[in-house]
């Protein structure tokens, strides 16, 4: 039943038609989301990524640029804060949050420039991409700056793309499915 609120033909997943509950429902559900997805590391050869930023992207696109952006920043910040990284809380709630601005606003952006072209899965992956280029971004300027790393923060780059990488292919497979997922059960 829940599905339902993610179907593409709307503009923004929650519309005016929900209540307030439901919205902030949703938003939270999300948030839970973005958190208990950051403590599932899947390790790789060289390194590891976590599914976090999977949620942040589909709920940006699936929640709208308010509710995305705090579902992202709440959800991914309490997973610090859980996890132990209390210096990265402030910088992964603006991160985040900014991540699913961004997302949101330029997947609109491309719909309205295709004109109803069925493009989804490009407008996802372009967004999703320029979202984990911010990601990469603050983080580095964060470490470098904040945190006083200088340069040894570009160590963390490489980390940090490779979660990216990894949340635009999950993300984009996520959003695609979710239609087909919500058929199903209706049936």
């Amino acid at each position: 039943m829940y599905v339902k609120y993610f179907c593409k033909e709307e503009k923004s997943m929650l519309n005016s038609k929900l209540s307030a509950s439901k919205k902030i429902a949703f938003s939270a559900i999300f948030a839970s989301l973005c958190c208990v997805a950051t403590f599932i590391q899947v390790p790789l050869p060289f390194g590891y990524f976590n599914l976090g930023d999977i949620f942040v992207l589909v709920g940006a696109w699936s929640l709208g640029p308010v509710l995305g952006a705090l579902a992202a920043g709440i959800g991914s910040a309490l997973a610090d804060l859980l996890l132990g990284y209390s210096a990265y809380i402030p910088a992964t709630f603006v991160i985040k949050a900014a991540m699913a601005v961004c997302a949101y606003f330029l997947y609109e952006l491309f719909k309205k420039i295709a004109k109803g072209k069925k493009l989804d899965v490009l407008f996802h992956v372009t967004s999703a991409v320029v979202a984990e280029c911010v990601m990469v971004g603050g983080y580095l300027l964060y470490e470098a700056f904040i945190l006083g790393y200088g340069a040894g923060a570009l160590a963390s780059v490489s980390g940090n793309c490779l979660q990216g990488a990894a949340a635009i292919i999950g993300a984009s497979i996520l959003i695609s499915v979710l239609p087909k997922i919500e058929k199903l059960l209706r049936n």
